[in-house]
């Protein structure tokens, strides 16, 4: 078994790169560039989902939180994606001083849409509405320490609510200076085409690793088709992927939302560490780790769908940031490929206790 680059883009006289990526010869990783045609920035092939620094993870050791995010950006990780729902606005808060260090080194994702209630701690609710959009931008930009979000993604769709009309107030801001670059989360590749028409969609934002591929039934193909970037969340499954995990009850704290998702839990966690043999047994032969078997696959599904793919793992330690950043140098062959192929349909639980604002709630 071999590693390599991950980038196999082709580099023209002007020093520039087809979608497939490319490596600029510093050590850092490949990047690829955002969205459809030739006018989005530049990103690392991987991205950083800051989401567990704030929430649902356990307690944090926010100094070993900030190195990570120094780490990221010596790895050549520059997408760094927050929501205005993790920790209440406190990522966003937390991310503002490394933002105001490195504005014009990164690019800067986050998202709108989700609602809470701190009076109902468990209370999400879903909102698209136009007014809703403007209230939400200008509390973003405020925590951030920022006049301009990179890239503003709906990250939940309220199917009650037309795409035109959301959509079409995410476009005002892009006219208006406050956001550049336009994103959705948890679409079919109906919903994509439809937003697309109303306004250029650069990244759609949703779950997809190993143990989750409902995407590949519409979405991956319309963002193929559009040229739209795929940033894939949770691509390692929560963290099942990495193998550390057989029983949430015992392995995980008091604190972390997975001890109640369904895939964590019961009869469903005993199931799903046992799929988890193929992809150890392809670690062992790479000299690699199960979380970076995982992450290659991510990276991969760019060339089998032919777009470009940009996975956020998320990760609190300098070290797993180091680690996941090396997964995009490792290339699986085809009978490694075929091995995990099946592990997507053996899969215990759904991915959420509640299925209803994901996009395969919505597939037809």
């Amino acid at each position: 078994m071999t590693e390599t680059t991950a980038g196999t883009g082709k580099t023209d006289r002007a020093g520039k790169t087809d979608r497939a990526g490319k490596t600029d010869g510093t050590g850092k990783i490949d990047t690829v560039r955002l969205g459809p045609g030739r006018d989005g920035p530049e990103i690392g092939v991987q991205g950083f989902g800051a989401m567990g620094i704030s929430e649902f993870y356990g307690a944090t050791d926010e100094a070993a939180a900030r190195d990570t995010l120094d780490a990221a950006l010596e790895a050549g990780v520059t997408l760094i994606d927050t929501a205005d729902i993790y920790g209440s606005g406190a990522n966003e808060e937390f991310l503002a001083p490394f933002v105001a260090a490195h504005r014009d080194e990164i690019v800067l994702a986050t998202k709108f849409a989700i609602e809470r209630d701190p009076e109902r701690p468990a209370y999400r609710g879903v909102r698209n509405d136009r007014a809703y959009i403007r209230q939400a931008v200008e509390g973003s930009l405020r925590r951030l320490g920022t006049d301009t979000i990179d890239l503003y993604y709906m990250h939940r769709r309220d199917p009650a609510v037309p795409l035109a009309e959301s959509v079409g107030a995410m476009a005002e801001l892009v006219a208006e200076g406050k956001v550049r670059h336009l994103g959705l989360s948890e679409v079919t590749g109906p919903e994509l085409r439809e937003a697309f028409a109303v306004h250029p969609i650069a990244a759609l934002q949703s779950e997809w690793s190993l143990f989750s591929r409902d995407v590949e039934r519409s979405a991956v193909a319309a963002a193929a088709d559009l040229g739209v970037t795929f940033v894939p969340y949770s691509p390692l499954g929560r963290g099942f992927l990495t193998g550390a995990f057989a029983d949430a009850g015992k392995d995980l704290s008091d604190g972390d939302f997975r001890r109640h998702q369904p895939r964590f839990t019961g009869e469903n966690a005993e199931r799903n560490a046992a799929l988890l043999d193929p992809v150890r047994k392809i670690a062992a032969a790479h000299g690699a780790t199960p979380a970076q078997i995982a992450l290659a696959w991510v990276q991969q599904r760019a060339a089998v769908h032919g777009l470009t793919v940009v996975p956020i793992p998320g990760t609190r330690k300098r070290s797993r940031l180091e680690e996941n950043a090396a997964a995009t140098r490792i290339a699986l062959d085809a009978a490694e490929l075929a091995a995990l192929e099946p592990l997507a349909g053996l899969v215990a639980g759904d991915r959420y206790p509640d299925m209803s604002f994901t996009s395969a709630a919505r597939e037809a």
